[in-house]
């Protein structure tokens, strides 16, 4: 189960289309809506917290790695994600859920 929902995001990501991406990351009440909009809808399919917090470490290395930050916000974001090890990005995936949950 858990491949699956890393897969699942992954393909996801894979999917966006630049412009898709660049409407997200434009400023950060967009990009929490979209997260907040993923994480009701894993919700509704019977994912738990912890899951959840899976998929946003996912999302969260992929944005650290691949995406340049749009915002202020966003860069704090990416500058904290960079700065943790593992265990303290999975900490800060499980905020980002309860921030937007």
């Amino acid at each position: 189960m858990e491949k699956n929902i890393a897969s699942k995001v992954d393909n996801k990501l894979d999917q966006m289309d630049s412009k898709e991406k660049e409407a997200i990351l434009e400023n950060f009440t967009e990009f929490k809506s979209f997260l907040a909009d993923k994480v009701a809808k894993a919700e509704k399919l019977g994912l738990d917290e912890e899951q959840l917090a899976k998929a946003a470490q996912k999302i969260g290395d992929y944005l650290a790695n691949k995406e340049e930050p749009q915002n202020r916000e966003e860069k704090l974001l990416q500058e904290l994600w960079k700065a943790g090890n593992k265990e303290e990005q999975h900490k800060l995936a499980h905020m980002l859920v309860k921030l937007v949950s």
